[in-house]
């Protein structure tokens, strides 16, 4: 196929792998660039709500998701300081069948790993692993992307560049050089632990709220393990953005909490800290026939389990606005700029909408006092029912 129809994709994550999927199903040729060497396992656990999970059923990957994610009964809201339920948001197959789509909670390899099966067998893409993207040049015919595989570097034509390398991205550092993500003041410890035999599984996902702290946990891995991950306020001064962190240090931070949530905790061997870091409201988007997705663009806090869920969006809206650009007569080359402008524009007010969200949701989740006294009978005189029809604005997006 000519170089004008190839598309170029920095970064091999669910949004990325995505956006490699959905427009090689538009007939654009897709070259995947992943630093690392190979896929491993990375994070941990994720929801994906109706909204993602239709745009991956679309792709064909109901099937295999099926076998590993699990589809939760409801989101329990419990108390951390007194371990006592406040309220139950249904979900589970009456949610499904509302939503026509299921709200699933998987283990981040696990999706990573179906995504990538179906790039590897897709005859239009190409992933090249241990290959790193270096720099883009704008050209009249779209753009020429240098990469480096070890001591050989390459420079290829493209269509299109499709940053797509996360929160700390390198093609965003190039083209928006001014644009830096924000440390949030919050820390999130995540961690995974085995299901012992002949526990039963909850399927439910819990939050737990405490003053200045949070915690979220669900089954993952077909439910052979737990998820976790407890967001307490913290410093970050050393580089990078993850580190080991010490079981010790976490129980501390939840010492004040219910014995039923320090059991929780006290299930988990071995802990990750990561700093929270975000994106300016509504993203930063595209220059020329250069655009940015999912973290790379927007960034942001995890309160309302949507970072995942608007990678995938993203990919699907990029798939159909460079598709119907495909289309147009006016000149192919010529159009990517103004469908990577309708992309953006089309994305923007939705994502500066679930940012404000999570960071209103992580506000609220850490109230203390006669506030976390006030929210607690409120949450309990609205009902699981209309809480969770608020969110139907998020879960009901369709393309």
């Amino acid at each position: 196929m000519a170089a004008s129809r190839t598309i170029i994709v920095a970064g091999a994550g669910i949004g990325g792998l995505t956006a490699a999927l959905a427009l090689a199903a538009k007939g654009f040729r897709v070259v995947v660039l992943e630093k690392a060497e190979r896929l491993e396992e990375a994070g941990a656990g994720l929801q994906l709500s109706p909204n993602a999970g239709r745009v991956l059923i679309e792709l064909g990957l109901e099937r295999r998701l099926s076998e590993c994610a699990i589809v939760p009964e409801a989101v329990t809201v419990m108390s951390g300081p007194t371990g006592r339920p406040i309220v139950r948001l249904p979900l589970g197959a009456a949610a499904t069948q509302r939503a026509g789509a299921p709200y699933w909670v998987i283990h981040r390899a696990d999706l990573q790993a179906a995504l990538a099966e179906r790039v590897k067998a897709h005859p239009l893409i190409e992933l090249r692993l241990g290959c790193r993207f270096e720099e883009v040049t704008s050209h009249a015919e779209g753009v020429s992307v240098a990469q480096r595989r070890g001591t050989a570097r390459l420079q290829e034509p493209a269509l299109a560049l499709i940053g797509a390398d996360g929160i700390w991205s390198a093609v965003r550092g190039q083209i928006f050089p001014a644009a830096q993500p924000r440390f949030s003041g919050l820390i999130a410890w995540r961690a995974t632990a085995p299901l012992k035999p002949g526990v039963e599984i909850v399927r439910e996902v819990q939050l737990w709220m405490g003053p200045g702290a949070h915690l979220v946990v669900y089954p993952i891995s077909g439910g052979r393990r737990i998820n976790m991950v407890g967001i307490v306020r913290g410093d970050w001064s050393r580089q990078g953005w993850s580190a080991p962190g010490a079981p010790a240090d976490i129980k501390a931070a939840f010492a004040h909490w219910s014995a039923e949530a320090q059991g929780v905790i006290g299930r988990a061997e071995s802990w990750k800290r990561w700093a929270l870091f975000a994106m300016q409201d509504g993203g930063i988007w595209s220059n020329g026939a250069t655009a940015l997705l999912g973290d790379a663009a927007h960034g942001m806090l995890p309160f309302a389990a949507q970072g995942a869920g608007m990678a995938i969006e993203d990919a699907a809206v990029l798939a159909k606005c460079l598709g119907e650009m495909a289309a147009d007569s006016s000149g192919t080359t010529a159009a990517v700029p103004a469908a990577l402008r309708r992309y953006a524009a089309e994305r923007r007010g939705r994502v500066a909408r679930v940012q404000r969200l999570a960071r209103q949701n992580g506000a609220i989740y850490h109230f203390s006092g006669g506030a976390a006294l006030a929210r607690d009978v409120a949450m309990r005189l609205i009902g699981g029912q209309r809480l969770l029809a608020r969110q139907h604005w998020v879960y009901d997006w369709q393309l």
